[in-house]
């Protein structure tokens, strides 16, 4: 059985569009998953540590047969092949990074395991999010919060700068 999951991708350390070009073919690529979509690239000012360059965001919406736990670990594989380091004791949470790939949604799934909560926590609070994903979904709905364009609604959108790039072909 499949699902719909959603990702959210960012990279502010090297070639961030070339890095995020890699990130979409090494989803693409994912044993029973197909890369429904890919989002734009995004600009967009660091977040929580503001004290490093600017992110380039985007969103992936997959249809997986992995279930969420083997998603998630076959995420953070494509981060360590992309370069990102993590720090055990998680200090690194808001800092630079190659790649980053965060585990947005999963159907209507609600789980809240440690090292795995979908929805992501922040989703509804954070613009650099929500723009690409709702360019690849418009009527997404967030478990627990509502339409993600009720969501987008409530928050300053200025800083969140579409990037010239072409996205992957969608193949559906």
């Amino acid at each position: 059985m499949s699902a719909i999951a959603y990702v959210g991708l960012g990279s502010n350390l090297g070639d961030s569009a070339t890095i995020l070009r890699g990130a979409f073919a090494a989803l693409a690529a994912l044993e029973r998953t197909r890369l429904v979509r890919a989002s734009g690239l995004y600009r967009t000012p660091a977040w929580g540590l503001t004290a490093q360059p600017d992110f380039l965001n985007a969103a992936a919406m997959l249809e997986t047969e992995l279930a969420p736990p083997v998603l998630l670990q076959a995420l953070l594989a494509i981060e360590r092949g992309a370069g990102r380091v993590r720090r055990a004791d998680g200090g690194d949470r808001w800092g630079p990074r190659t790649l980053d790939l965060d585990l947005l949604l999963y159907g209507q799934a609600r789980i809240d395991e440690p090292g795995l909560r979908v929805p992501h926590p922040h989703l509804h609070e954070r613009a650099f999010a929500l723009v690409p994903l709702l360019e690849i979904a418009p009527d997404v709905v967030i478990p627990g919060v509502g339409p993600g364009r009720g969501a987008l609604a409530r928050m300053e959108t200025a800083d969140v700068q579409a990037v010239t790039y072409a996205a992957p072909p969608a193949d559906a």
